[in-house]
């Protein structure tokens, strides 16, 4: 949902988001208000050390857009970077789409053929999931097929998740940046809950190393339900192959996400 406002001569736009961030006094904010990227924003792209952590970029890239949120008087980084992945990259699309349009060119492999297919995404269509109002954001809870195996050989299925925040991006920016897989057990496992009969502090002492040993089979489990069942934007597109005609499932293509081109 939103709605294009003007204050003070700016083209702003107000957004609802998906799960909306709580403050300390238990208060759920859902209300956004954006404005247009400017240069000031073009600077922040630009800055190194956020180069180096996508999640430090993401939070002082919306932070530095963020007019309003829900009935706060203070918006500062920590807050943004306390919010919701879900939530932080449906505020990321809609400040693109308000600054440069919500057309967005996109390149995707087929697997069968190995061809390019391009199209054109509009960022205002993905579909979002959205809570409704008074409800909370509920842990993600797969049931592994092949499960851990513990020191002791006992099996662990039962594994429950909750839902990432910036401050989690931000923590395994480093790992991410030196190896994609490395990194996103390194995140998984910040927002492990439990698994199985494992107690609190052997998730805390195994740590990564849990996601690592689990089966491509149940770590593809962990990503559809991540991809179904948490709320925010679904942003895996299916694409049609222009060469061979064949329909395969893709990320959406943000190669060209910050640029005009």
């Amino acid at each position: 949902m939103s709605t294009i406002v003007s204050t003070n001569g700016r083209r702003e736009s107000e957004f609802t988001l998906p799960i909306g961030y709580t403050d300390d006094e238990g208060k759920l904010h859902r209300s956004v208000v954006l404005r247009k990227m400017t240069g000031k924003e073009e600077a922040i792209l630009a800055d190194r050390r956020y180069q180096r952590n996508g999640g430090k970029l993401v939070t002082e890239l919306i932070h530095s857009c963020l007019v309003r949120l829900g009935d706060l008087q203070k918006n500062g980084p920590s807050t943004v970077e306390d919010m919701y992945s879900a939530d932080r990259n449906f505020l990321l699309l809609k400040l693109r789409s308000i600054t440069f349009g919500s057309e967005l060119p996109a390149r995707y492999t087929c697997p069968a053929c190995n061809e390019l297919t391009e199209v054109v995404e509009d960022l205002d269509e993905l579909p979002v999931r959205m809570l409704d109002d008074g409800e909370s954001p509920e842990d993600i809870v797969v049931a592994l097929e092949d499960g851990y195996l513990d020191k002791d050989g006992q099996v662990h299925q039962a594994l429950r998740l909750r839902l990432p925040t910036g401050a989690d991006e931000s923590a395994v920016a480093p790992q991410i940046r030196q190896n994609a897989s490395l990194g996103k057990n390194a995140l998984l496992s910040r927002c492990l809950k439990s698994l199985g009969d494992l107690p609190k502090h052997r998730l805390e002492a195994i740590g990564p190393k849990i996601l690592a040993d689990l089966t491509l089979t149940d770590r593809r489990l962990i990503d559809k339900a991540l991809n179904q069942a948490a709320p925010g934007v679904d942003l895996i597109r299916e694409v049609t192959c222009t060469n061979c005609g064949g329909m395969f499932k893709a990320n959406l293509d943000m190669t060209h996400f910050l640029s005009l081109e």
